[in-house]
């Protein structure tokens, strides 16, 4: 039976106003827990609380109610140094640290350890290498951190959390701003970061489809809906990912793991299709409002046969036509 890293049971999680000390709840009552050598995505609408609930897990804002358990200690009780080497946290505002070259700002993920003076040791230099080898940021270790593209400068931030030696990382949105490259580069680099170096990997994240490929766990906030967590495909395959984010117009297809517009098909037509080409051949159909007969029977609606990319036949009233491509294709529709 899995330990968990960090565990929670009726936690409250929102402010305090000052002025009367009146409590703002966001959320009440919640259990989760989180696992080492396991990545777990945050998902939410904006304004559901992922920054409050990371905030409130890492100890920088108190709960309302309820505790925090890091290693089975409540994290209040830990010392400000003792945190500081089980827990790092990466933030998407971009801090002032342009001035720094990579290899200094990774080197500051060491201050934890380093004593009053702030000296770096050989096995500090080290441990600063060695991170920015994990990441894949070595070659940029002498540029400075304004010289970088967003990518690499969330990088460098990993970087400096590994440099930490934390067993735990919180990531706020560290894929936002990113382009699709980058962004899928990044959410790899953490997965993989967590199986290999079972370290607790919890990040918020918009990314819903990377999440779906690469979480192990999905933990859902909804201000309607409340939390729910759980392994990314239990989520999934019952309805709960469904329910959590549907909206009116769009709807949430298990098969593909992406959400679609709802559509009002305009005509229908049969169907019969490759496996291996079925997802595009059906995105290229909605697309063009057209409907499918999820069964292929003897009705009198057109059939469109793709027997490969370069080889689709369109049927209809016994007369066939051939065609080699979705252009082509365009003309019959």
């Amino acid at each position: 039976m899995k330990i968990a890293s960090i565990s929670a049971n009726n936690l409250s999680i929102g402010y305090h106003h000052n002025k009367n000390n009146e409590e703002n709840g966001l959320y009440h009552n919640l259990s989760l827990k989180l696992y080492e050598g396991e990545l777990t995505c945050l998902l939410g609408l904006n304004g559901a609380g992922k920054s409050t609930l990371l905030r409130t897990l890492s100890g920088m804002q108190p709960s309302l109610d309820g505790e925090v358990l890091l290693y089975g200690k409540n994290i209040n009780n830990y010392k400000e140094d003792e945190l500081s080497k089980i827990l790092g946290l990466v933030l998407t505002d971009k801090t002032s640290v342009g001035g720094l070259t990579v290899k200094q700002l990774v080197g500051l993920g060491r201050y934890p350890y380093t004593g009053f003076f702030g000296r770096l040791t050989k096995t500090d230099y080290e441990v600063i290498d060695n991170a920015m080898e994990d990441v894949g940021i070595s070659h940029k270790s002498n540029a400075y951190m304004a010289e970088l593209s967003d990518g690499e400068r969330q990088k460098a931030m990993i970087a400096k959390s590994l440099a930490q030696e934390c067993p735990i990382v919180f990531l706020d949105e560290p894929t936002a701003f990113l382009d699709v490259a980058s962004r899928i580069e990044i959410m790899n680099l953490l997965h993989n970061l967590a199986a290999s170096a079972k370290k607790t990997i919890l990040l918020s994240t918009h990314d819903m489809d990377l999440a779906f490929l690469l979480a192990d766990r999905l933990w859902l906030l909804s201000r309607i809906k409340g939390m729910k967590c759980g392994v990314t495909e239990d989520l999934i395959l019952d309805n709960t990912v469904k329910e959590f984010f549907d909206r009116e117009g769009i709807s949430f297809d298990k098969k593909t793991g992406n959400f679609l517009p709802i559509q009002n098909p305009e005509r229908t037509i049969q169907l019969n299709v490759d496996e291996n080409l079925r997802h595009w051949v059906e995105n290229f159909l909605r697309r063009k409002n057209i409907g499918i007969e999820p069964n292929i029977s003897t009705s009198n609606l057109p059939l469109i046969d793709v027997k490969g990319y370069n080889n689709i036949e369109f049927i209809n009233n016994s007369k066939t036509e051939k065609f080699k491509s979705f252009e082509e294709l365009l003309s019959v529709l």
